[in-house]
């Protein structure tokens, strides 16, 4: 799908449906181009510093007060931050793929929460979801109050269709949806499955390259956001709200994706992975996974954060002398990881395209056994990893899996069996 796009991470855009939309000068004169309404979104607080402040002018045919009164309706597997369901266990946990429903199901009916952290109230931690889908919002919209949405598609595109414009979205790249703008999702094909990961804290940026120098990792340049694109639609229509960790309907007469024009820094905007431009050793050793962070929430705590959004790409491996894979691993921070193609390079079996795992605070892991046992005996040699791509979310809060994730026949019991083959190998008498 051929869609028009502005480029350039966290720019002021400014963008028109319709000739001469936007005022000049003024962001709210007495009447505007077309009569349109004036309406700010905030994502920051009005006294941010400039650097940090996000808030667009939306110019729509309608102002969003205009829709009948919220109403509470069931939350089906969406959950959020804080909740204790079942008991966090500190054994390494991992799931296969969630199948496809049988029954129809579109984006809001088919978001699974698996795992959480944080206080979402107080603005801070993550959870995250996995989704499968089967169909298209019909006449049902949707926003979110608690936090922003990062989307990771891992089979079937999707089709984004915001208050600010369309993001046409496939396996290999991610969207992300700021708190409060609404959208809907279409199916561009038959069925679609992913993982989603929302968050609470301060929104998503580009990390600092500090000894890296100007270049590397994720380039500005290739963050794309939509432009201007309304819809002039009367009819029944929903919009449901997730505030407060609740979700909430409402009725209106029109669709709310209406704003003819917007200028402004606070928008949804998408990336592809495949141009992330890796940083890696050319000597010996293996590198922390921090070298391949895309976005990072920022916490209280500086060097120490809400959440990274880290990616493992397709990339080449040099490193002379060296335990190449990732080695053994305590950690004081806490890793959901998903796999959106081919195979993780820590893991020969078991952990497959849809599928993800969870290692909490201080949880020991690494590769399995027959990963080790390939890579202590590997010539070392330049060669190039291209099976695929895996992503990590990673955070300072312990993640409590939710009972669905505890309890769902997709969870592997037997996870724990890939490393029983590790055996003790030293030899007192051999250095």
């Amino acid at each position: 799908m051929e869609l028009q796009y502005n480029s350039g991470f966290g720019n002021e855009f400014a963008t028109e449906a319709l000739p001469g939309a936007l005022p000049i000068g003024q962001n709210s004169p007495q009447r505007n181009p077309y009569d349109l309404y004036a309406e700010q979104v905030n994502g920051s607080a009005f006294t941010a510093p400039r650097g940090a402040n996000k808030r667009s002018w939306l110019y729509r045919i309608r102002p969003s007060v205009v829709h009948k009164p919220y109403e509470r309706i069931e939350n089906g597997l969406i959950r959020s931050t804080p909740f204790d369901e079942v008991e966090t266990t500190p054994n390494q946990l991992r799931w296969d793929p969630h199948p496809i429903p049988e029954i129809s199901t579109d984006m809001v009916d088919g978001i699974i929460t698996m795992a959480g952290c944080g206080d979402s109230a107080s603005q801070s931690g993550v959870a995250v979801h996995i989704y499968a889908i089967n169909t298209s919002m019909k006449n049902k919209y949707f926003y979110n109050a608690d936090g922003e949405m990062l989307f990771i598609p891992q089979h079937g595109a999707l089709l984004f269709r915001t208050e600010l414009g369309k993001i046409h979205v496939a396996p290999g790249e991610i969207c992300v949806i700021p708190r409060g703008i609404k959208f809907a999702v279409d199916l561009m094909e038959d069925s679609a499955r992913g993982y989603v990961c929302e968050n609470y804290g301060s929104p998503f940026k580009l990390p600092d390259l500090g000894p890296i120098g100007a270049n590397g990792l994720a380039n500005p340049r290739d963050f794309l956001y939509p432009v201007a694109s309304y819809e002039q639609v009367d009819g029944e229509f929903h919009v449901i709200s997730k505030f407060m960790g609740n979700l909430w309907q409402a009725e209106l007469k029109h669709s709310p994706l209406d704003v003819v024009a917007w200028h402004g820094n606070y928008a949804p905007y998408k990336y592809d992975l495949a141009h992330f431009n890796c940083i890696n050793t050319v000597t010996f050793d293996h590198p922390d996974p921090s070298i391949y962070t895309v976005l990072t929430s920022a916490s209280d705590t500086p060097g120490t954060a809400n959440a990274d959004f880290v990616i493992f790409p397709p990339r080449w491996m040099v490193a002379e002398h060296t335990f190449r894979p990732p080695w053994f691993h305590r950690n004081f921070m806490n890793e959901y990881m998903g796999l959106i193609s081919g195979a993780y390079d820590a893991k020969e079996g078991g952990f497959v395209p849809g599928g993800s795992s969870l290692h909490n605070c201080m949880s020991g892991h690494g590769p399995d056994a027959t990963t080790y046992e390939k890579a202590v005996n590997a010539k070392l040699e330049p060669h190039y990893l291209n099976n695929g791509i895996a992503f990590m979310v990673e955070t300072r809060f312990v993640n409590r899996p939710t009972k669905y994730a505890m309890e769902t026949g997709e969870l592997q019991r037997d996870y724990f069996e890939c490393w029983q083959g590790l055996k003790p190998l030293f030899n007192p008498n051999k250095r």
